[in-house]
């Protein structure tokens, strides 16, 4: 899914708007690592995509690195990194590959968002890829996961999100994003891509991918299991507090052990 998406993965997202919400609770969190410290943090942010919040972080003054399973995500990380003036090491690794890659206790912080661990669909693969973050941190350093809630898409069985639209000169594109639940458990994702261009019609594309959906009480025990510590869940990259009934995202901090 992810290597034919790349090309338009920046067109999807609605990068100044998700940072302006989403980055006053990573710096926080940063600073929280910080302390009184002026030293920059070494920070690893996982399933990294095209390297957007790596390369806000590195502008910070942060010593940034970040990884995605797929080459294709990589290179366009690194294209954008050049084109900011920024430095970031990426490199091409999934979950489970990430300590082998960049060494064991390196990163401060450890960051996992955009939903991408919920593509881990065994139980097995995901202690292995929590197993690794910890490995991956040193002492008293911090893991930053951003979910769905799937405790309340599961009760309710919500299909849909909301549309997005992207417009270049005399070309669109739309993005419809919706599930399909499974008979075993697993949920297909299905990213539907409308392009038009110069008044023609829309042409469509399809590309899906299996989600195996992480309950809050699933994630914290397995957390545990890894050597976390102090976890910490809230409802949105806002900070606010968490509900399974209600909030849209399952957001989670750890302390390594």
């Amino acid at each position: 899914m992810y290597e034919t998406l790349s090309s338009d993965y920046d067109r999807f997202v609605n990068w100044q708007n998700r940072l302006a919400y989403e980055m006053p609770f990573i710096e926080k969190t940063v600073k929280q690592i910080q302390g009184d410290s002026r030293y920059p943090l070494n920070i690893l942010d996982s399933a990294c995509g095209t390297g957007i919040h790596a390369i806000a972080l590195a502008r910070l003054g942060q010593q940034v690195s970040g990884a995605d399973l797929f080459p294709q995500m990589v290179e366009m990380s690194r294209r954008n990194a050049a084109k900011a003036g920024v430095a970031v090491r990426f490199e091409s690794a999934g979950f489970g590959q990430l300590s082998e890659r960049f060494g064991e206790r390196q990163f401060d912080l450890l960051l996992c968002l955009g939903n991408s661990l919920p593509h881990l669909l065994s139980t097995a693969e995901l202690d292995a890829a929590l197993r690794d973050f910890a490995a991956c941190l040193r002492r008293g350093g911090m893991l930053l996961i951003q979910n769905r809630n799937f405790d309340l898409v599961m009760q309710h069985h919500e299909r849909w999100m909301e549309p997005q639209a992207h417009r270049e000169g005399n070309k669109e594109w739309l993005f419809q994003r919706f599930y399909d639940f499974e008979d075993d458990g697993l949920i297909r994702f299905n990213i539907v891509t409308l392009i038009k261009e110069n008044g023609a019609g829309w042409q469509s594309s399809v590309a899906s991918t299996r989600l195996r959906p992480q309950l809050h009480a699933e994630l914290t025990s397995a957390l545990r299991a890894a050597g976390f510590k102090r976890i910490q869940a809230y409802g949105s990259m806002t900070g606010e507090a968490f509900s399974p009934a209600s909030s849209g995202n399952l957001v989670l901090t750890a302390a390594r052990n």
